[in-house]
């Protein structure tokens, strides 16, 4: 139960709820008790007139009446606040689940790039939804079969107890051998729950990315191969929730057993002591048998929320191994921190945790705003890193990035990122209109604004040849445009927030050379009052730079402008000789 408690703060949050629901619990309980009690009244008149203490046909009538109509006014209040307490418990439970997977979803988004990398996104999905689901099912039905089970046991033992104290000792006779029992299940429940969520975490991920890496699946016709591994994970998941259900199948009818067997106490001691005078009334034992079989649902219930303690405390774990994770870039400036583009990078190195590989080593260069740099190297020399230390993605091994003469650091993450324009390598589009994934830089703006990033992108033409134009809604990950438009919505979406920094990631990779020089040259008009980096493979992207540093290994080997460059023996002359050689051919 410890990881539950993690929920404490929603039950005070909502506690006004959770005690007005215990108020109606405790009333539907007490109206529910006066069945038993009228019933048996009855049960007693008819005896008395049997035994000739009652003569009186009409009074006998007249009595039976009065309680009949008390008896269904009592079922109908009884009802009506059972209602309101399965109104007020569920309600409650859902706020809970929406408060917590908003909770973890937020801590999601704060959580640094190097978690992504450790997790799979199928476990990450499961449990924010399913593991979420379970902990719901401990917040709502649990906890109010347990009010009203509690409440019950009070109100109707109570009673029992001050109309026939030994009979009620016989009678409840069977339930610490329930308690005992339930003890022990739990045990097991609880630990094949724990296997079952992480099967059903591995069983998510393997569709997610099955889905996901469908045109690979196909093109490589694995079909089949996928299929058979899918179904070998699925039957070990089934094995592993039959064994969950074969546990949680002896619940019921133990409770059935124990409860039939407490009937049965009810009836053999019970005429025993109205034989002999004990018992007075024979409704006192039709009361205990209505009473008995009352306390049947709730002592069922026993069984069923124990389980589902169990399985939330499993998924609770769960969620708590994520939320108890600390971001390892935090936002220690609170004040807003203007950024105005100036930025040096002083002996910079940096490591990746993950793979051990040294990416910078002793990176220094300065760039001031309105300044375009140009970044050129071989696949792996740690062009993209650059972008990423930018916007503090990640935070540096050693050495110093500085904005506007400040440590990265010093500066308000929040004001950094806003004030920064990323294009990254991997155009990622959401499944929404591509006019939402263009404002997505800008939530704000005007369709004008929309339109002129996208013919600022060259993407404008393509755009309203669609059949919907900007309200085309796209397939997940933009599959529905090809790699060169995904580019440029990508591209389109930057220069829509008009930040003061950009940082372009060989964003121009899958476009022809024609519409990459009408990009650059449109970049060039709109990046004149910006920072603007520009990493790629081609020397035609990054040839009008004001700067241009070669990577390697993550060194520079050189830099300067293009015709510097290409007057000089290395790395860039040797790219641009290749480049020209292949355009020429």
């Amino acid at each position: 139960m410890r990881a539950l408690r993690h929920l404490n703060k929603y039950f005070f949050k909502y506690k006004y709820r959770l005690i007005v629901g215990l108020v109606i619990t405790i009333v539907a309980r007490i109206f529910a008790t006066m069945v038993p009690t009228l019933v048996g009244d009855s049960v007693d008149v008819v005896e008395q007139y049997i035994n000739n203490d009652i003569t009186d046909i009409a009074e006998v009538k007249s009595g039976l009446i009065i309680n009949i109509l008390l008896i269904i006014g009592a079922v109908l209040i009884s009802a009506f606040f059972t209602f309101l307490m399965r109104q007020t418990f569920i309600v409650v439970s859902r706020f809970i689940e929406f408060d917590l997977k908003n909770e973890v979803f937020q801590h999601y988004e704060k959580l640094s790039l190097s978690f992504y990398k450790k997790n799979r996104t199928g476990d990450l999905m499961n449990r924010i939804s399913e593991d979420v689901s379970k902990v719901r099912m401990y917040v709502g039905p649990a906890i109010m079969y347990s009010v009203n089970t509690i409440t019950l046991f009070v109100v109707v033992i109570g009673y029992m107890i001050s109309i026939a104290p030994e009979l009620t000792l016989y009678t409840v006779a069977p339930l610490p051998i329930l308690s005992i029992s339930i003890y022990k299940l739990s045990v097991a429940i609880h630990k094949r729950s724990t296997i079952v969520q992480e099967f059903l975490s591995k069983l998510t991920t393997f569709a997610q990315e099955s889905f996901s890496g469908i045109t690979v699946i196909k093109a490589y016709g694995i079909e089949l191969q996928t299929q058979e591994d899918f179904t070998e994970l699925s039957n070990t998941s089934k094995d592993k929730n039959l064994d969950l259900a074969k546990v949680q199948a002896l619940f019921f009818p133990l409770m059935v057993l124990l409860i039939g067997f407490s009937n049965i106490l009810v009836i053999y001691i019970g005429g025993k002591q109205f034989i002999d005078g004990t018992i007075q009334d024979l409704g006192v034992i039709v009361e205990f048998i209505i009473f008995v079989n009352m306390l049947t649902w709730p002592v069922a219930t026993v069984g069923w929320v124990s389980s589902i303690v169990q399985q939330a405390e499993a998924s609770q774990v769960r969620i708590n191994e994520f939320l108890n994770q600390e971001p390892e870039i935090t936002n220690t400036v609170s004040q807003n921190t203007p950024i105005t583009g100036n930025i040096s990078f002083d002996n910079v190195s940096f490591t990746y945790d993950d793979t051990n590989i040294t990416a910078l080593q002793n990176l220094s260069f300065e760039i001031k705003n309105g300044e375009t740099i140009g970044i050129i190297g071989k696949t792996g020399s740690g062009k993209s890193t650059i972008l990423d230390l930018i916007g503090r993605l990640y935070d540096v091994s050693s050495g110093e990035i500085r904005i506007d003469g400040i440590p990265i650091k010093d500066l308000n993450l929040t004001d950094v990122r806003k004030h920064i324009g990323y294009v990254p390598q991997d155009a990622f589009l959401f499944s929404d209109t591509i006019q939402n994934n263009i404002k997505f830089g800008n939530k704000n703006a005007t369709d004008e604004e929309v339109h002129e990033a996208a013919k600022n992108a060259v993407v404008h033409k393509n755009i309203i040849g669609f059949k919907k134009r900007y309200d085309t809604t796209l397939g997940e990950r933009g599959i529905t445009l090809s790699g060169g438009q995904k580019q440029r919505v990508s591209i389109a979406r930057a220069i829509i927030k008009n930040p003061s920094i950009l940082l372009f990631d060989d964003c121009l990779s899958a476009v022809d050379t024609e519409t990459e020089e009408q990009i650059l040259n449109n970049l060039n008009k709109i990046s004149k009052d910006k920072t603007t980096f520009i990493v790629s493979h081609r020397v035609s992207t990054a040839k009008n730079a004001n700067k241009i540093i070669v990577l390697e290994e993550g060194k520079i080997t050189q830099q300067g402008t293009h015709n510097q460059l290409i007057n000089s023996e290395g790395y860039y002359k040797e790219l641009y000789l290749k480049q020209l050689s292949e355009k020429e051919t």
